[in-house]
This record gives structure tokens, sequence and C-alpha cells, in this order.
């Protein structure tokens, strides 16, 4: 209960932050900020700064929130490897990853939970390695440090910043594109102010609306495949940092025979488990991966 507290108020204190800096642009430029919302007449200035900081400052933000939001969402532990033989090993392991990268050593961390590790982490320098109970359990060494190169693969490579920023421009290109064409549509029925300002006012929002899940729906495919593509790069970087890719390979079909930890939806896309194939699947068939990593193994 204590942390599904915490994590409410830190989304609303994270709405705050974006209102008030949202007043605070328009007052700098010069605009209404109510003109955002075509209450007294669409300004384009208005609506892409609205557009920027709640498209990207959302994301942002809880990039720059996301080592303390990740652990209070699973209840991690960071673990400096003297609590046990176990937990040395994880954080050597992780250290030699870390060099072999060139990145700086990230924080341990060890969740209850059924098999799944992930990364996160606003800085390449500065992130989080997190590994669940029965991951470390039900895997052998070989395996879990094929995963754990996985995991620093996504590191390395920057995925948590790209993903963001994907997802950030896509969140205000939605925003955008829907207040704007519902002003336009709702514009082209308010001829007679008057008589059809009501009408006008309903056509805005349901455009809005109608337009807001459609073009959501497009923005979240296109985040989904991009996660995919980065799936199978950390994959691959998992194997140059092990110097092959059968550890990988190892690893990914003793997931496919463990039950699947479930992360919180602001964690789900980083983790490494995920087996449902689609288009709005944000990681690749377990098969798929391991098809890949064989083309790698062939030299293909």
């Amino acid at each position: 209960m204590k942390r599904i507290i915490l994590l409410v108020v830190t989304n609303i204190a994270v709405m705050l932050v974006m209102m008030v800096a949202f007043h605070v642009v328009c007052a700098f430029l010069g605009v209404d900020p109510v003109a955002a919302f075509g209450g007294t007449g669409l300004d384009m200035t208005s609506l892409a700064v609205f557009s920027l900081i709640f498209g990207m400052g959302g994301a942002v933000i809880s990039l720059l929130l996301s080592k303390t939001i990740a652990k209070l969402s699973v209840g991690a532990r960071v673990v400096n490897g003297t609590e046990g033989e176990a937990e040395r090993w994880l954080v050597e392991t992780v250290r030699s990853l870390a060099e072999r990268a060139n990145v700086q050593m990230p924080e341990v961390a060890i969740y209850e939970g059924e098999a799944n590790a992930f990364a996160t982490g606003a800085f390449r320098n500065h992130a989080l390695v997190a590994v669940s109970t029965k991951i470390m359990e039900q895997m052998t060494r070989e395996e879990l440090r094929a995963v754990l190169g996985h995991e620093m693969s996504h590191v390395a490579n920057g995925d948590m910043v790209t993903t963001t920023l994907v997802q950030g421009v896509l969140n205000a290109f939605v925003i955008f594109l829907s207040r704007f064409v519902a002003a336009v549509a709702a514009g082209a029925l308010a001829k007679d102010r008057n008589s059809r300002r009501g009408a006008s006012r309903g056509i805005y929002y349901l455009v809005y609306y109608v337009l807001q899940m459609v073009l959501g729906i497009a923005a979240s495919l296109i985040v989904c495949w991009h996660s995919r593509r980065r799936e199978y790069a950390a994959d691959a970087g998992s194997a140059n940092l092990l110097g092959s890719p059968s550890p990988m390979i190892a690893a990914l079909r003793r997931l496919d025979n463990l039950r699947p930890g479930i992360l919180p939806d602001s964690l789900r896309a980083m983790g490494i488990n995920g087996r449902k194939a689609s288009l709005f699947a944000t990681h690749p068939s377990i098969d798929d991966r391991v098809a890949a990593l064989e083309r790698i193994m062939r030299g293909i």
C-alpha cells in the first residue's frame, strides 16, 4: 500500500510540475495558455508549448525518476556484495560486464518475483540493473551472466534515453495534431457562433478524443516496434560481451520454460522476459530472438 501511495503522489507531483512549467513558458513567450485548448481561439505557439511540455515532459521526468520509481514498484533492494555469496557473485559479474561495456558500475538490486530482470536509469553511467529472486534460483550462472550482459547492453546503448525520446516525441505529436485538427473541425462548424457554439465545442471534443485514441494506438505500435528492435540489439550485445551467442541462447530457452515475471507497466518494456509476439508486444518471441542469435553464430 505504501508503494502505491508513493507512486500516486509522484504522478501528481509530475503533473503539477508540468502545469507550472507550461504556464511559466507561456508567460515568458507572451502567449495565452488557455489558447492551447481553443478556449480563446487556437494559438499555434501555445499549443506547441503545451504539446512539448506534456508530451516530452512526462517522459523526461519519469526517466529522471526511473531508478527510484523502479525500486518502489518492485520493492527492489540494492546490494553491494557483502550480503552473501550469491550477491557477491552478482555484483562482481555486473562489474566485469560494465568494464567490458565501457560504462560505470550501475547499482545492482534484487527483488522478489518470478523470472525476470531489467535495467533502467536516466544516464548510461548512473544506471540500475535488477534481477528477480526466481531468475537467480532457476538459471545457471552462465545463463544469468548472459541475462546480465543483455541488461548491460541496454545500459551501454542508452536504450532508456532513446526510448524516452521516441515516446516523448510521439506523445507531443499526438497531443498537437489531435487538438489542431479538432480546433479546425470546430471552427468550420462555428460560422454562426451564437447558434452553433455548443455544437462546435461538441465537435471539438469528439474529434479530439477520437484522434487521441487513434493516433495513440499508432504511436504505441511505433514504440513497440522500437522496443523489439532494441531487444534484438541487446541480445546481440550480450553475445558480444560474453564472446559467444551460446549463453544468451541458453538463457532464452531457459526463460521459455520458466514462469514469466510480470513487471509493472512502467517497467514492462525494460524486462528481459516477454513471450507473446504481436504488433503491440514490447519483445519479440523467444523463438525469433533465438533464431536471430543463431544467425549471428553462423555468421549470416
